[in-house]
């Protein structure tokens, strides 16, 4: 298995990037993946390029699982952030379980991986944890913070899992579907009773018949 982590930290060193490794050293914690660190800032140019040459720089498709982590800039993902995952093939993290995490300097900006991070990479068809990450500067060495990184990764970990890849039964049938070809949000992960991943289409006609 292969455990991708994109950083989008500009510094060397990075609170972005220090976060990033901390979230996939708690995910391999859990299970035996390969780990490959994909730093943005040394991509820029490439990415730049791509826009005019139409030629990606990297492929996702090979990912087990994704850590993908970004700073804050204007109450939001950075540019080069979103800049990467646009030039990606569309159908690379259908599927694919990511994990959000960002840093900021004030708790001000800690809803940015639900307002921003979030709803990307629902659009993406990427599976997204329960559990996001926000680090503030203030947050460095806190409990909680430790304590935030442990549970996003054993969640990871365990969607990673090979005994999580065989078959899940779908929610609202006995009808038994492959974890790759569900799109959606996993709401709940239990270590008892596994995940729960609700389908968009299930969730709108709820929302819509309330």
């Amino acid at each position: 298995m292969k455990l991708v982590v994109v950083s989008a930290g500009l510094s060397s060193p990075s609170s972005t990037r220090l976060l990033a490794d901390r979230l996939a050293a708690a995910t391999l914690r859990h299970v035996d993946a390969e780990p490959e660190v994909i730093e943005l800032r040394d991509l820029a140019t490439e990415i730049a390029q791509h826009f005019v040459t139409g030629f990606p720089p990297v492929r996702l498709a090979a990912a087990d699982g994704l850590v993908a982590v970004t700073p804050v800039f204007a109450a939001s993902y950075s540019g080069l952030f979103k800049s990467f995952f646009d030039i990606i093939d569309k159908d690379a993290l259908t599927g694919k379980p990511v994990l959000l995490g960002a840093t900021g300097g004030t708790a001000r900006h800690s809803l940015v991986t639900e307002h921003a991070l979030r709803p990307l990479f629902s659009y993406l068809r990427a599976l997204v944890l329960p559990t996001a990450v926000y680090a503030a500067s203030q947050d460095w060495g806190d409990e909680g913070l430790a304590q935030r990184i442990a549970r996003a990764g054993a969640e990871l970990a365990r969607f990673m899992a090979p005994a999580t890849r065989d078959v899940i039964p779908d929610v609202d049938t006995t009808t038994a579907i492959a974890p790759r070809s569900l799109t959606g949000a996993i709401t709940s992960v239990h270590p008892a009773d596994g995940f729960e991943v609700v389908p968009f289409e299930q969730r709108l006609a709820a929302l819509q018949a309330e």
